[in-house]
């Protein structure tokens, strides 16, 4: 395992430890209660009215589920639809699905995502006391869901995905379970300034939902890369009031602030571009072929053809990709281009010439 994997484990791994601490001591000290210190518990209600919440969403959710958690109200731009499905990521003790319950109805599902077994038990808990039969929550990594293609009509998130460390993983997940044309709606934390180098190692920094912000443009690039469109950014300056007290005395609010995140994922009629395999230039062998596992949509894959020369071909599944490109950046022959959609390519004849040849 790389050293990079070896850090990306170990953010992980004290973030689940905070949460863990959160979720036994049902109180706050994650972000907006307080990333430096876990002593004393904020109030809960009075924190997610700052956070958007109105006081008949606070009313409408079982004793316990409203932990005080959140930099935002995912809930205000998702646009819920009864019968739709919905995915939490990072759902904690369920306050935000509880709300989404109610918006989708009986007819429709919430699934709440979340990878720390605290917090789990206490979701469940609080499904079974507020008698919620239309959600469930599984145990789960963010950047791993257990959750299926194209699976969900929206995803939602109150301040968590900053808080993971492969965060362009999270995105691509994201896109694979949403159902083309399918919602994101996030409440996140993203830096206004560059991050000072201490900050971005103070571990304490990284679980309160600080130190692992990414910048406008590196979400939105994170974003297009994994198959979204209509990406909508909004920072909302006025966070920094009380984000500075989630760290006092060390001038986070210089540093991040709240936003709201949406995008769609692109429909496949949507596609202005499709990728187009050149086999002059292409001698795949699965074994080491980069491309396959490279798609975030896995809409590529190795299929056996008599007819070429090296005994096969990649073929491309245009009902799951999304014109991404990454297939065409990642190849190593240069075999693959993006070209207009309707556009006819003849076959040209084989000459195998990149480096997956062996």
């Amino acid at each position: 395992m790389s050293m990079e994997n070896l850090k990306a484990d170990d953010v992980r791994q004290g973030v689940r430890e905070n949460y863990a601490a959160v979720a036994r001591k049902n109180g706050a000290c994650g972000c907006s209660g307080g990333a430096t210190s876990c002593c004393g518990t904020p109030n809960a209600e009075e924190t997610s009215r700052q956070l958007g919440y109105s006081a008949e969403e606070l009313a409408a959710v079982p004793d316990g589920a409203n932990m005080g958690l959140g930099c935002g109200n995912p809930q205000a731009i998702a646009a819920l639809q009864p019968g739709e499905t919905v995915l939490d990521l990072g759902s904690g003790g369920g306050f935000d699905c509880f709300l989404a319950a109610q918006r989708v109805g009986p007819q429709g599902h919430v699934i709440g995502v979340d990878m720390t077994p605290e917090m789990l038990s206490k979701a469940r808990q609080n499904a079974v006391s507020g008698g919620y039969a239309n959600v469930e929550f599984r145990l789960g990594e963010i950047e791993a869901l257990p959750v299926a293609d194209a699976s969900v009509d929206v995803i939602i998130s109150n301040c968590v995905i900053n808080l993971s460390p492969e965060k362009a993983r999270v995105f691509r997940e994201a896109a694979r379970v949403l159902k083309p044309g399918g919602r994101l709606a996030v409440s996140d934390v993203v830096a206004i300034a560059k991050i000072p180098p201490e900050m971005r190692e103070d571990m304490a920094l990284v679980s309160g939902c600080i130190a692992g912000a990414s910048t406008v443009p590196e979400v939105e690039a994170m974003l297009q890369a994994a198959g979204f469109t209509n990406i909508a950014i909004r920072v909302n300056e006025a966070s920094r009031e009380y984000i500075r007290e989630w760290a006092p005395g060390r001038g986070i609010e210089e540093y991040v602030a709240s936003a709201t995140i949406e995008a769609v994922k692109l429909a496949p009629a949507e596609r202005s571009v499709k990728p187009v395999l050149d086999t002059r230039h292409c001698s795949v062998d699965p074994n080491f072929c980069t491309v396959i596992p490279a798609c975030p949509q896995q809409a590529i894959e190795y299929v056996k053809d008599d007819e070429e020369p090296i005994g096969g071909r990649i073929a491309f599944d245009l009902e799951k990709c999304d014109g991404c490109g990454i297939c065409a950046t990642v190849c190593c022959g240069s075999a693959i281009s993006m070209q207009p959609v309707g556009r006819v390519v003849e076959k040209a004849p084989a000459a195998p010439s990149c480096c997956c040849q062996r």
